[in-house]
């Protein structure tokens, strides 16, 4: 079972972070191991409160354990779409549980939103982007407004519109200069499954058939050898992000709202 989902209170309004911030940071920690710039983060506070936003999706494991090594109470928040393949929600479970980390939040779509905009459940099928905002975009922005910074799991491998991604960076969904830290922006997908390998940390069960990036269950296909990870997502349709990284997100971001917690 995940651990009960945590409201979190706190609420930043001011600025945070400017360019020069970013560019001091990527430079301070340039030729740092990840884990010593995960414990710096995190013990001298460089960041302001912080969280993890996972998908527990192929790869998510090893950003979480890094973190877990530090510190287990880091929030983690999971984007509850209602969308997931099932394997995913047990896998959310079984990483949490091994790593022992506690403070696992559920972020849901809006209930008046859904019924507004999706009452059949199927805009995916002819709007993929709007799904999206409504399942992960409005979600994650409202919770963000919490936390000065978030860690994500990109990688510079993963797609050409990810590659030359930076350690540290504006978050450009925010206007007040949240940080977005990608941890593993330079490893290599030889790295990541090294890491696999040495903690003994659980895969995806569905990465064995076939699937090297796992989103929601209706937008996700297998990936033939040699294409990029990430071109079954979406497949069919120009569209190669959710949204949750995509500059303008916080647009979309109602008057007033909040998730389900």
């Amino acid at each position: 079972m995940a651990e009960p989902a945590r409201r979190i209170d706190k609420l930043h309004t001011g600025p945070r972070f400017t360019a020069a911030d970013v560019d001091a940071l990527n430079s301070r920690f340039a030729d740092v191991p990840t884990i010593a710039m995960l414990r710096a983060v995190l013990r001298e506070g460089l960041a302001g409160d912080v969280a993890a936003v996972s998908s527990f999706g192929a790869e998510s494991a090893v950003l979480l354990h890094l973190i877990a090594t530090i510190d287990r109470s880091v929030p983690v928040l999971f984007l509850d779409t209602g969308k997931h393949f099932p394997e995913t929600l047990d896998y959310r479970d079984t990483v949490m549980k091994r790593l022992g980390m506690t403070n696992l939040v559920n972020l849901t779509p809006n209930a008046e939103a859904l019924a507004a905009r999706d009452g059949t459940g199927l805009r995916w099928s002819y709007d993929p982007d709007g799904c999206c905002e409504i399942r992960k975009v409005q979600p994650l922005a409202a919770a963000l407004t919490h936390f000065d910074a978030s860690f994500t799991g990109r990688k510079g491998f993963q797609s050409a519109t990810r590659a030359g991604l930076q350690t540290f960076e504006l978050d450009q969904t925010d206007a007040q200069g949240r940080l977005k830290i990608n941890p593993l922006a330079t490893w290599s997908s030889g790295q990541v499954s090294a890491y696999f390998e040495a903690t003994g940390l659980p895969a995806h069960p569905l990465v064995a058939q076939g699937y090297p990036s796992i989103g929601c269950s209706p937008c996700t296909t297998k990936v033939a050898p040699g294409e990029d990870p990430r071109s079954g997502r979406w497949k069919g349709w120009d569209k190669t992000e959710c949204g949750i990284h995509v500059d303008g997100a916080a647009e979309a971001l109602p008057p007033g709202y909040d998730p389900a917690f």
